[in-house]
């Protein structure tokens, strides 16, 4: 079973930045990669961005330039800059711990190699 503890969230003022950061605990497995999903009101969960143990990264097309995804292995946790904010980024940002890479990969997932944090609530808003 793989804990996941996210902060980081917030409000802020359009234009701004913000940190989260997602910590996973894992005790004799390596975790493959970890990303950041958002998923705002009436909509979908999207991906973020992503990151595997071997430093690999992966983007939402139209997030790419303004967020930037980075790893520290020796404490399995990852970190979600966001720069220059629009209210349309307003979502819950999920963190997930893709253990064996089915997620990372595109093929099926399953609960015990596939996890998720509680959220955290980012508001971009004057």
């Amino acid at each position: 079973q793989v804990q996941i503890v996210e902060s980081g969230g917030g409000l802020v003022q359009p234009g701004g930045s913000l940190t989260l950061s997602c910590a996973a605990s894992e005790i004799g497995r390596s975790i493959f990669a970890m990303g950041w999903y958002r998923q705002g009101a009436g909509e979908q969960r999207e991906l973020v961005a992503a990151i595997t143990k071997h430093g690999y990264t992966n983007y939402q097309e139209s997030l790419e330039g303004r967020f930037f995804i980075s790893r520290d292995d020796d404490r399995n946790t990852a970190l979600l800059r966001m720069n220059d904010l629009k209210p349309e980024d307003t979502a819950v940002y999920y963190c997930n711990a893709d253990v064996n890479g089915a997620r990372w990969y595109g093929a099926r997932t399953d609960p015990g190699s596939d996890y998720w944090g509680q959220g955290t609530q980012v508001t971009v808003s004057s």
